[in-house]
């Protein structure tokens, strides 16, 4: 009967795959979207290509036009490279760091910006102020390093419109060598060889401007262009098959689905805890289980893809950090049968996909090259997910601590309850400390090879330090009787506070450091800031309740007077 139970949540946890999650039609240029480019030290798809260009310089994956035409990824890009709109007009730049705004005296209300608009306004001379202090080595103010980030934006959106210098034409003979743009193909091939190609081009080009009009032969266009390209060097160029699997995964979009089926499994979960439905046990982890495997394909995609581990930046590390919180949640609810680790795990794995998926502007999702500290896949492979793993465990025990500062807050007196959760969280704290003091002996070890010391006291080091010691202190104290079940509790809750400083902090408040390939701009230093102050209210408003800090003095006296004796029961 489990079986059949488990299987059912496989088969619901399936059905959601096929859940359609893209809303827009298919696209007559759809075969561009194999076509194989040379940009960021890699060779990827245009459809790559263009989905990351549209998010960092828009945010998002899709663009309303000015006149209320919703476009995804795709078309975008296609309509910035053959220019068929004025993007001088259009509000296209994000630009949501509001104290620049109000600097600069734009509208600090507005999310988005023309790049005429950026270009009158005083930005210029913020990022010319920021150019000459990093030629002297001096640190940043926030303002100055957001304003980088929209110079980024701007120059990415320039390189974009009609750009004629896209590397899509291959080198004849070397696989590492530099590809060049249409206009350049007779660098490397016969005058007749690249006529073709460049008609081709010149002719996709114009159809697209006529387009809707000529919409019916852009398919046709851009199948000619894909095959003359493809036929130009068929040994450097990627194969098909290399070109269609990067395609795949992000149509797939296997996160977003995974986040679904978490979802799914919390609301199932949730109706077997406080209905005692028992029956839907097996299937809640049969659910649970299908948003893991899923989970885990797209982090086996984008390793391949990568051919690396995919934790080098802010958004991998997310993507991971999800995954581990489900993972080690699923391993203890086989062990435990407890329920609450899914419970716990479910909605912290939500938020890390959501944030990853939503914010592409601010998580990067693009695959680049590494920076040299990083290349050594050894010591990337074992240190960072280590240290991330344990930034997972602290996560699933500041879900279970939720729980049981829930459970003081509303259901104090169910003192079995209570007691069984404190136990499962003691032993997720317990490997969260053994996973980062591992990993800051690896990052140690790995800092002797890479920058000639163990330790240096950078920021991203000492913000480990104290994350470790921040849980390290009170396991200790519990052994030695200072802290008790609720205790540890509120410190699975407040110590994850310098877990957060030292993943998050680091990177895009500090932004200082040797740890720099990680650091950011664009985090909602406010957003983060408020969510850490009201979740410390209601550490407090449970601990004032567990204390009896509201109480009469005579409804303490009353509670804490002796209990009657109990009499014997008669058999």
């Amino acid at each position: 009967m489990k079986i059949i139970k488990f299987t059912v949540g496989l088969i619901l946890g399936i059905l959601v795959l096929v859940i359609p999650l893209n809303q827009y039609q298919t696209s007559p240029v759809e075969p561009l979207q194999e076509l194989a480019v040379q940009l960021d030290g890699r060779k990827k798809p245009l459809d790559t290509v263009a989905r990351e260009t549209v998010a960092q310089i828009h945010g998002k994956t899709s663009y309303t036009t000015a006149n209320g035409e919703k476009l995804d990824y795709l078309p975008t890009y296609l309509s910035l490279w053959f220019n068929n709109r004025d993007w001088n007009q259009e509000p296209f730049i994000l630009f949501s760091y509001r104290p620049l705004k109000e600097q600069l005296r734009l509208d600090p209300d507005r999310k988005y910006f023309s790049f005429a608009e950026l270009m009158k306004s005083d930005l210029g001379s913020v990022i010319l102020a920021a150019r000459e202090k990093q030629a002297k080595k001096t640190d940043l103010s926030r303002d100055e390093r957001e304003a980088l980030t929209i110079e980024d934006r701007l120059a990415l959106t320039i390189a974009t419109v009609e750009d004629s210098q896209l590397p899509l034409v291959p080198h004849p003979t070397d696989l590492k060598g530099a590809w060049v743009g249409i206009e350049e193909t007779e660098q490397f091939y016969s005058s007749a060889r690249a006529a073709t190609v460049q008609e081709d081009y010149q002719q996709l080009k114009q159809t697209y401007r006529n387009a809707p009009q000529d919409e019916a032969n852009l398919g046709a266009i851009a199948s000619k262009l894909k095959t003359e390209l493809a036929s130009l060097s068929a040994d450097i160029y990627p194969k098909p098959s290399t070109l269609a699997r990067e395609v795949r995964f992000y149509s797939l979009h296997p996160f977003a689905k995974a986040w679904m089926l978490y979802g799914l499994a919390f609301i199932v979960m949730l109706i077997v805890t406080l209905f005692k439905s028992v029956d839907f046990y097996w299937g809640a982890v049969g659910i649970f289980g299908t948003g893991l495997l899923i989970h885990g394909y797209g982090f086996l995609e984008r390793m391949q893809i990568a051919g690396r581990p995919p934790v080098t930046n802010m958004y991998e590390s997310v993507i991971w950090v999800g995954f581990g919180i489900s993972a080690i949640a699923l391993l203890f609810e086989l062990i435990y049968r407890a329920k609450y680790y899914l419970l716990a795990a479910a909605p912290l794995s939500i938020v890390c996909l959501i944030l990853a998926d939503s914010l592409p502007a601010i998580l990067d999702p693009t695959i680049k090259p590494l920076v040299p500290v990083l290349r050594d896949n050894f010591w990337l492979s074992i240190h960072v997910p280590t240290i991330t793993l344990s930034y997972a465990s602290f996560a699933l025990a500041l879900g279970l601590g939720h729980i049981i500062l829930a459970n003081y807050l509303l259901a104090s007196d169910n003192k079995k309850r209570i007691r069984s959760l404190a136990k499962w969280n003691y032993g997720v704290l317990q490997v969260g400390v053994l996973l980062l003091t591992t990993g800051i002996i690896l990052g140690g070890i790995w800092a002797h090879f890479s920058w000639g010391r163990f330790w240096g006291w950078d920021p991203k080091e000492t913000w480990a330090l104290i994350a470790l010691m921040c849980y390290v202190v009170p396991l200790h104290g519990r052994l030695v009787g200072w802290l008790a079940d609720f205790g540890m509790a509120v410190t699975s809750v407040v110590a994850f506070n310098a877990v957060l400083m030292a993943w998050y902090g680091v990177n895009f408040v500090l932004g200082t450091g040797l740890h720099s390939y990680g650091f950011g701009t664009g985090g909602s230093t406010v957003f983060i800031a408020g969510f850490v102050g009201l979740d410390l209210l209601f550490v407090l408003v449970t601990a004032a309740k567990y204390k009896g800090w509201f109480r009469s003095d005579e409804e303490l006296i009353e509670i804490d007077a002796p209990a009657e004796p109990m009499m014997p029961v008669e058999r």
